[in-house]
């Protein structure tokens, strides 16, 4: 297909792009226009629809030169972490952005069904470089080594170990075809911290990158690297002496630093806004052959005056804004979780002087910016670090302070080990804080923090807490600072706190009962119907589920345990006293919350039947919360409909039988269809007790 200029004058150029290739026919004036045109289509359009705004303006001329220079899909691109990517999507043929992060729309990640362009769906940092190491090895071995690989990495990034794990690796072969390209924007979220951080502001780009980067100019090193090495003891000293000699030189005239120690050529710095002088570097780099490191400097939010202005993070991320001035539309009016969060923790540090915080680059999306700003020296940024955060708030409590770690719940995946052998294994007194659990929303399934409970359930000694309102956050982290010989974790939803939900009534444990609905049978020794167990932020769900039983005959227990870990005594007992057991969990029930009750269960004897409601293991698509537990069955309607069956016996697992004599069921007033019920309607029965009691005998969980 031949690949022409537009025809019309002043016609909008980004229309007539419909894959990378579009983009060589272009003129240079018309290369400029369209950089304009990239970013005012993504200020018009992320502002509808929210998403990563300031990263994606920084890198529009870097990703134009990618796509000039290297041969997508041939060559791979890769991003790190690949909210940056939305440029890409552009350049690849994906210009309907109405539904960015919505339901059936685009992602804001890499997503390899909406294109073969895209390699990398995870939305996790620092691990692009081993995706090119792996994807090199492959092709070099295959036959392909003629093919590239480009991975784009921030900055931000390269405070993850992973990623220098990666380098060690990449730098050891010189005849694989890796470009790495650093987009050093000085920030991940916030501004970028530690010693790399340091590092990269003090290099400079030299005139004699072309030089290096040039196969006749490693041919000649080498050879006279092998004439001198073959000239036995004295060669070797000549050799060394001047190999000394010409990295002396060559630091003093442009600093290389680490990339050069570990053998990986480096080209930069270069302005990664100035399209020709990217363009250069970068074939410069495709033409050496092996692994190379271009550094490219840009701006967080470029172009637009309101980005550069947000000091916090330049719109890292945005929800729904006004496109002129930035401003948030329609921002929530209840404080949120996170918010919460930070002014307890601030209160904690005033009165505890052992307090401090941990965060993993992401100091004011968890909430620890409060706390910074009054206690600065106690808030540690460690970079895209979670491993090593880990890790080091052991070694912090071991030194005598409580250290609390703060971070996505998604990130915690990173750090299990850490947590098992480093935090568990030495019963270390700190405290978890994982903020976006459960199910998050538009940023698809690498973001939710679906996880971590079943995950964290392996740890001996972990005590886990999910707070259902304000009151219980504030509460439960105050009861998780406490503990002191072993790690405590609270995990909270993302978004607005709902309203308060008070219990009728705590137990001597602190599980907390919310409601008591509806009435035992009459017949002596009748157990209530259906304990549920609300995890968390389904306290409301598990209320609204009680209710639609109550109103079709049936008894409800609902119980918010506060701890889900260890399991409470008094939730073993009300199950036991309870035809079936419904918990209600935010998080993957494949060894959740549920799982582990029925294994407490069993070993103190109680053989009530439990149905864990979660989620499934399962990679959810993006979508509004609401949306995505709808799809998986996580809503109240869906949930009474299924305990009614139980109830019924017509649905596993079955509950115990409702008359201790005969094994009867209560007769429900209605028709039988299956066991459909709704607010205001009655669930069916169609049959006596004695023929449903005939259909469960021997059919106990």
């Amino acid at each position: 297909m031949e690949h022409l200029p537009p025809t019309r004058p002043g016609a909008p150029l980004l229309p007539q792009i419909a894959c990378p290739a579009d983009l060589s026919a272009l003129t240079e004036d018309q290369l400029a226009a369209l950089a304009e045109e990239i970013r005012q289509f993504l200020i018009t359009h992320v502002s509808q629809t929210g998403g990563h705004l300031g990263p994606n303006l920084g890198v529009v001329e870097m990703t134009m030169a990618i796509h000039r220079v290297f041969d997508s899909p041939r060559d791979a691109v890769v991003f790190d972490t690949g909210h940056q990517s939305y440029v890409h999507k552009l350049l690849t043929g994906r210009q309907d952005f109405s539904r960015l992060r919505q339901e059936g729309g685009l992602t804001g990640y890499g997503d390899r069904a909406e294109s073969e362009h895209d390699v990398v769906e995870s939305s996790h940092a620092s691990s692009s470089l081993s995706w090119a190491d792996g994807i090199s090895r492959a092709w070099k071995l295959t036959g392909q080594g003629d093919r590239t690989v480009v991975a784009v990495i921030g900055d931000g990034a390269l405070t993850g170990g992973m990623a220098w794990e990666a380098v060690n690796n990449i730098a050891a072969d010189k005849d694989r075809r890796v470009v790495i390209v650093v987009n050093d924007n000085g920030r991940s979220y916030a501004p970028t911290v530690g010693g790399i951080a340091n590092h990269l502001t003090g290099l400079r780009r030299s005139v004699l990158d072309k030089v290096r980067t040039h196969r006749r100019y490693e041919q000649t090193l080498d050879s006279m690297k092998g004439r001198l090495k073959s000239a036995g003891a004295p060669g070797d000293v000549v050799y060394r002496g001047l190999h000394a000699a010409k990295k002396g030189l060559k630091d003093l005239w442009a600093p290389q630093g680490l990339f050069e120690d570990l053998g990986v050529k480096y080209i930069g710095p270069v302005d990664g806004h100035d399209l020709q002088e990217m363009e250069d570097a970068l074939r410069d780099a495709n033409a050496y052959g092996g692994p190379v490191l271009v550094h490219a400097m840009t701006e967080k939010g470029h172009g637009y005056a309101p980005a550069l202005a947000h000091m916090d993070d330049q719109f890292h991320a945005v929800g729904q804004i006004d496109p002129v001035t930035g401003e948030a539309l329609g921002a929530a009016s209840a404080p949120s979780w996170t918010s919460v969060f930070g002014e307890e923790m601030v209160a904690l540090a005033e009165e505890r002087k052992d307090i401090v915080g941990i965060t993993a680059a992401m100091q004011n999306p968890v909430g620890l910016g409060p706390m910074a700003a009054r206690f600065p020296e106690r808030v540690f940024d460690v970079g895209i670090a979670e491993q090593h955060a880990t890790t080091s708030a052991a070694g912090m409590a071991f030194g005598g302070l409580h250290p609390v770690v703060a971070i996505y719940a998604t990130f915690l995946n990173r750090a299990y080990d850490q947590m098992l052998m480093d935090v568990g294994l030495h019963r270390a007194g700190v405290t978890f804080v994982l903020d976006r659990a459960g199910v998050t929303g538009p940023d698809g399934p690498s973001h939710h923090g679906m996880w971590d409970m079943a995950l964290l359930q392996s740890v001996p000694g972990l005590r886990m807490a999910a707070p259902r309102d304000a009151d219980r956050l504030r509460e439960e982290l105050r009861e998780a600072v406490a503990v002191e010989d072993a790690p405590t974790v609270v995990r909270f939803a993302k978004g607005s706190v709902g309203e308060p939900v008070e219990a009728v009534e705590r137990l001597a444990d602190g599980t907390d009962v919310l409601a008591r609905l509806g009435e035992a049978s009459d017949v002596p020794g009748a157990e209530r119907d259906v304990l549920i167990v609300a995890v968390g932020s389904f306290a409301e769900l598990g209320l609204d589920v009680a209710r639609r039983l109550s109103q079709q005959g049936i008894s409800a227990t609902v119980v918010d345990p506060r701890w889900v870990l260890p399991v409470a005594d008094s939730v073993v007992e009300l199950a036991a006293a309870h035809r079936i057991v419904v918990c209600l969990e935010d998080g993957v029930k494949a060894g959740g919350v549920g799982s582990r009750i029925r294994q407490v269960m069993r070993a103190a004897g109680v053989d009530t039947a439990l149905n864990e409601v979660g989620l499934p293991v399962e990679f959810l698509a993006q979508g509004t919360r609401a949306q995505v537990l709808g799809r998986v069955g996580l809503t109240a309607q869906q949930i009474t409909r299924d305990t009614v069956a139980q109830v019924l016996g017509s649905k596993v697992p079955y509950a115990r039988s409702a008359d201790p004599c005969t094994g009867g069921l209560p007769l429900l007033e209605g028709s039988h269809d299956g066991g459909a019920a709704g607010s205001g309607s009655t669930a069916a029965s169609g049959r006596t007790s004695s023929q449903a009691a005939d259909s469960t005998r021997g059919k106990k969980a």
